[in-house]
Parts: C-alpha cells; structure tokens; sequence
C-alpha cells in the first residue's frame, strides 16, 4: 500500500479537542460511553477506494466497510460478507461465494452481489484513479480491461443472484484469499454511487457503509472525523465503542501531549519523542511488514539512471545510525525492498527478505569508488544536484537531514536540495517525475513477497519511478504463471536479487511503529500485514 504516510501540525488549540474514552462519564444508558479517539498521520482525502488509496482512506474503511474476508486474531483470512473461506474449483480457476443474507448498508439496503461487481468493475477500469487497478491482475480480463483493450464488463465478476458471487480468473493465486481481506476489494452500494455521482467518497454523507461503523463529520478538508456504530450491522451486539474520533497528528511531540492530556488512546510516536519514552509503562512496539525506502527517479535525463551512482547511494548510508539515532521507535534497518517478517519461504524455511540480503550494506570506501566510476560513465564533471522530496511529517524532515548530510559527508560532486510539501502535493509532484530521491513507504497488501514486487513492474501504475528491467519483467511474469512452489519462490528471490543489483529503490528502515496506548483499550486486532481492527475494541 501505499502509502503514504502525512500531516499538518494540530494548532495548539488541538489539545483542546474532545477527549477520548478513558476520561467519559455514563451515558445516561445503562452501560458507560464507550469513546476512542484516534489519530493518523496525514489528512484523509478520500473514502472512494476506486479513486484514491492511502494510509487514512484505508484505517478508516478498515473499520467502516468490510470486504468478503477481514483477518482474524491469528491474521488470516475469515469470513464477513462471504458466509465462509471458500474452497477454488475448476483447478483453482473458479471461486463462489455465498454471501451472507443479514449484510446491510448503513441506509438499510441488503449488501447484494451485485454491489462488489459494481465496485470491482470501477476499480478495475483504466479510468480509476487509485493507482490500484493492477492489483486485480489474474482475475479474468483485468488486464486487458486496465490497457484499455476490453470493457469492464468482461471481468470475471458476476452475480449469480443477489447473495452469490462468483470470480473467475485467467491462473491460479494461492494468495488470492490474503487479497481478499484489502479495501481495494470491498463492495460500493450501487444506490450511493447513483445518486451521489461524481460526489461519491468526497465528504463522509456522499457513502454507504456495511461494516460496524459509519463515518460522520468529514466535510473532505477537515482534519478530524467520527466513526459512528452502523445500526444495520449484522453483528452490532459485538460492537463495544460508541463513538471513534480520528484526529490528523503529524508531530509527535504532540501526539505525546494529547495523549498525556487524555486526549489520544493511542499515539503514534517517533524520533526524540520515541527515544525518550521506550520504557514508558504504556509503549506498545507493533511490527509492520512495510519498508521506507528511497524511489529512484530513472526517467531520461535525471541524474541517477546510472546503476553505480545508485549503488553507491546505498552503501553511504549506515541505516543502523539511523534507526537508532534519528527515528529511535524500534525501526530496523532494511537491506532489501522486501520487508522482513512478511513471508516465509516455505522451500527454504527461512524468512524471504533474510535470505535474499545482500552482502554489502555500509561501505563508504566502495561507495566513493562506485560513485567515481558512474560519474564517469554519466559523463558528469559538475556538481550533481540532486532533490530529495518527502511529506511534511517531523519524521521525514529528521530522516531527509540524515540522508543528506551522508550523501553531501561521502560522496564527492553532489549537493541534495530537501523539498518537504504537503502529501497531496508529494503524490502530484511524484507522478509527474519533479524529484530525484523519492521518501516513501510500501506496507504490505497481503503476506507474500509478490505484493512488493508487482509495484515495480513496468506496466504497473505503481511504478512512479519508472524502472523498466527486462529481467525483472520477465521474472515477474514467470512468477505470476507459476503453478509450482519450488519455481514460484525461485523467481520471487531472483526478482529480489535484481533488485539488490540495479537498485531502481533504496531500501532505508522497516516500520516498527512505537504506540502509547491507553491501557483501557482492549480487543485491537493488530496485524502486521494490513490495517489494524477496532470494530471489537472496547475501553475497560
């Protein structure tokens, strides 16, 4: 995902908010009001998943819609629209799902096949604006339809009548079930995107929602909104919180205020704040399977579409500094773009990205070498300038320093101009290729290497930076096709290996994020893969 991660500081007036659960009084109900309040780290600019895919578009619709699968407590795969985890036929070419009959929006109408077919036909479309229309690639015709080639309504999903749906796809995925817990694939109420048109996910009241909670108070600016309990839920006796307030914090100085002013129940903290506060009673240490990483700008006359400048970046930078000196939340130092702790391969036994870590990871006196060598070869005598863009977070602006100063400390003939904007602005600027290094994060969509590699495919939206390899094509494509495991998993750590070689990304720190948790809330459901689940989570 993507994601990815941003905000604008709270005002001090920001401690002023609402405050959260642990300081309510009873309602005048018989059971106590039951108020979380939450916050991300960059504004909300979308609840449309055919339109827009982020960090807070998704934690939110995490907790307002459900798709035919959520994860359970153990991470996998569980039922929620569909009535159970089906079993593929047809030689793993078909699935059929039965979905529930007690499913309804929050404005009443029953959760209908025909509502997932509505939402994956405009996800899939060449006209969607999501950047995530590839990830649809295996069912029947998405490609084609993605290209332009066909219409949307040969994809292979259809509804066989209002609670049965079935998929069929072009090969085998044995992912294809991780994939179906991903807001990329929850269902759209067709009667909401007929009558809110063109309007539909720009403000909380312009959607429909199916899962525990629907989203108030969100005008499409503002940097707060409230989850409120789906009366029509079907399993609302299980829904403990009446009320789920996100708060946009971009700083986490405060975070920690609000959160020592009872005004957060969970706050996400890093750099000198994180530091400061390991041994807090109230440190909660969660370990994504997502990676930052620098994206490499390789379209035609920038400055580092030489491999051995690129290489040479990478080996300047001593990562275990940085995790430790600059971010200081329980981040680890990435050597590959694949995050560790995602995937085990299971033809090895061993965790991918360990297996595939390259020999190098810091070595200046190689780096100068590299660096000298593919000046040359870029035929470059000058200083080299090179610009460095990121959000407008306190982390990023730490970690741009740091990459600066070792780029401008080790190699000779470059100068790195920092340049951190607003997301919005990043994402814009990001595609249309105004940077040279790129700050930017990939969390795992499901647990399976292939989610990070598809991304830098050529043909992929995703591939901002534009790396278009031969090999690694060829790789992909083999992998895709691939029935056996031992094959599978060989081209998934030779993909990776190519990576490590021409180095399209730099690998920087993988995501341990350092909460302070009100320890009060209970019943999180915390994944590694994914967004987090507060649609059981009460405050004891």
């Amino acid at each position: 995902m993507k994601y990815k991660f941003l905000l604008t500081l709270l005002a001090s007036s920001a401690v002023l908010l609402a405050g959260c659960g642990h300081e309510q009084k009873s309602s005048t109900s018989a059971k106590p009001a039951q108020k979380l309040t939450l916050m991300q780290t960059s504004d909300l600019l979308s609840l449309d998943t055919s339109e827009h895919a982020d960090l807070p578009t998704w934690n939110t619709l995490e907790n307002s819609m459900e798709g035919l699968y959520k994860a359970n407590s153990q991470h996998e795969p569980a039922p929620a629209m569909a009535t159970k985890v089906v079993k593929p036929t047809n030689h793993g070419l078909t699935y059929t799902f039965n979905l529930r009959k007690d499913a309804k929006w929050s404005n009443g109408e029953a959760v209908s096949a025909k509502d997932f077919v509505a939402s994956w036909r405009r996800s899939v479309s060449p006209k969607s604006k999501s950047g995530y229309n590839y990830i649809f690639s295996g069912v029947k015709n998405a490609d084609d339809i993605t290209a332009g080639k066909k219409p949307v309504s040969s994809l292979g999903v259809s509804a066989l009548d209002d609670h049965t749906l079935r998929v069929q796809l072009e090969h085998p995925m044995p992912y294809f079930d991780k994939m179906m817990v991903m807001p990329a694939f929850f269902p759209e109420n067709r009667t909401a995107l007929r009558k809110f048109k063109t309007k539909y996910g720009t403000k909380s009241k312009y959607v429909y929602y199916n899962g525990a909670f629907k989203v108030t108070k969100w005008d499409g600016s503002n940097d707060s909104w409230v989850l409120k309990p789906n009366k029509y839920y079907y399993a609302k006796k299980k829904v403990h919180l009446t009320s789920l307030k996100y708060l946009v914090v971009k700083d986490a100085n405060t975070a920690h205020e609000l959160f020592e002013r009872n005004k957060l129940d969970d706050a996400t903290i890093t750099g000198v704040t994180a530091k400061e506060l390991q041994g807090d009673k109230n440190i909660v240490h969660e370990r994504k399977a997502g990676n930052y990483y620098l994206r490499v700008n390789l379209r035609g006359g920038q400055p580092l579409t030489n491999q051995k400048m690129r290489q040479a970046i990478s080996l300047v930078l001593d990562r275990k500094a940085l995790t430790k000196n600059v971010l200081a939340d329980g981040s680890l130092p990435a050597y590959t773009y694949t995050a560790k702790d995602l995937a085990n391969d299971p033809t090895s036994n061993k965790d991918f990205a360990t297996e595939t870590t390259p020999k190098d990871k810091y070595n200046v006196a190689k780096a100068k070498k590299l660096w000298q060598a593919g000046l040359k070869e870029s035929h470059l005598s000058k200083t080299v300038n090179l610009e460095l863009l990121g959000d407008d977070q306190t982390i990023t602006k730490n970690v741009a320093q740091f990459l600066q100063d070792s780029l401008e400390k080790h190699l000779p003939k470059v100068k790195v101009e920092i340049r951190n904007i607003p997301e919005k602005a990043v994402s814009s600027e990001t595609s249309n290729g105004k940077f040279s290094l790129g700050q930017t994060l990939w969390l795992a969509d499901y647990s399976d290497p292939i989610s990070f590699m598809d991304i830098l495919s050529s043909s992929n939206p995703q591939n901002k930076g534009k790396y278009h390899n031969q090999k690694f094509d060829k790789l992909y494509h083999a992998a895709s096709l691939a029935s056996e495991p031992k094959v599978y998993w060989s081209k998934l750590r030779q993909m990776q290996q190519q990576l490590n070689q021409t180095m399209p990304v730099i690998p920087l720190y993988q995501m341990v994020e350092s909460h302070l948790v009100n320890p009060k809330l209970k019943g999180v459901l915390r994944h590694p893969v994914g967004e987090d689940d507060y649609t059981r989570a009460y405050l004891q």
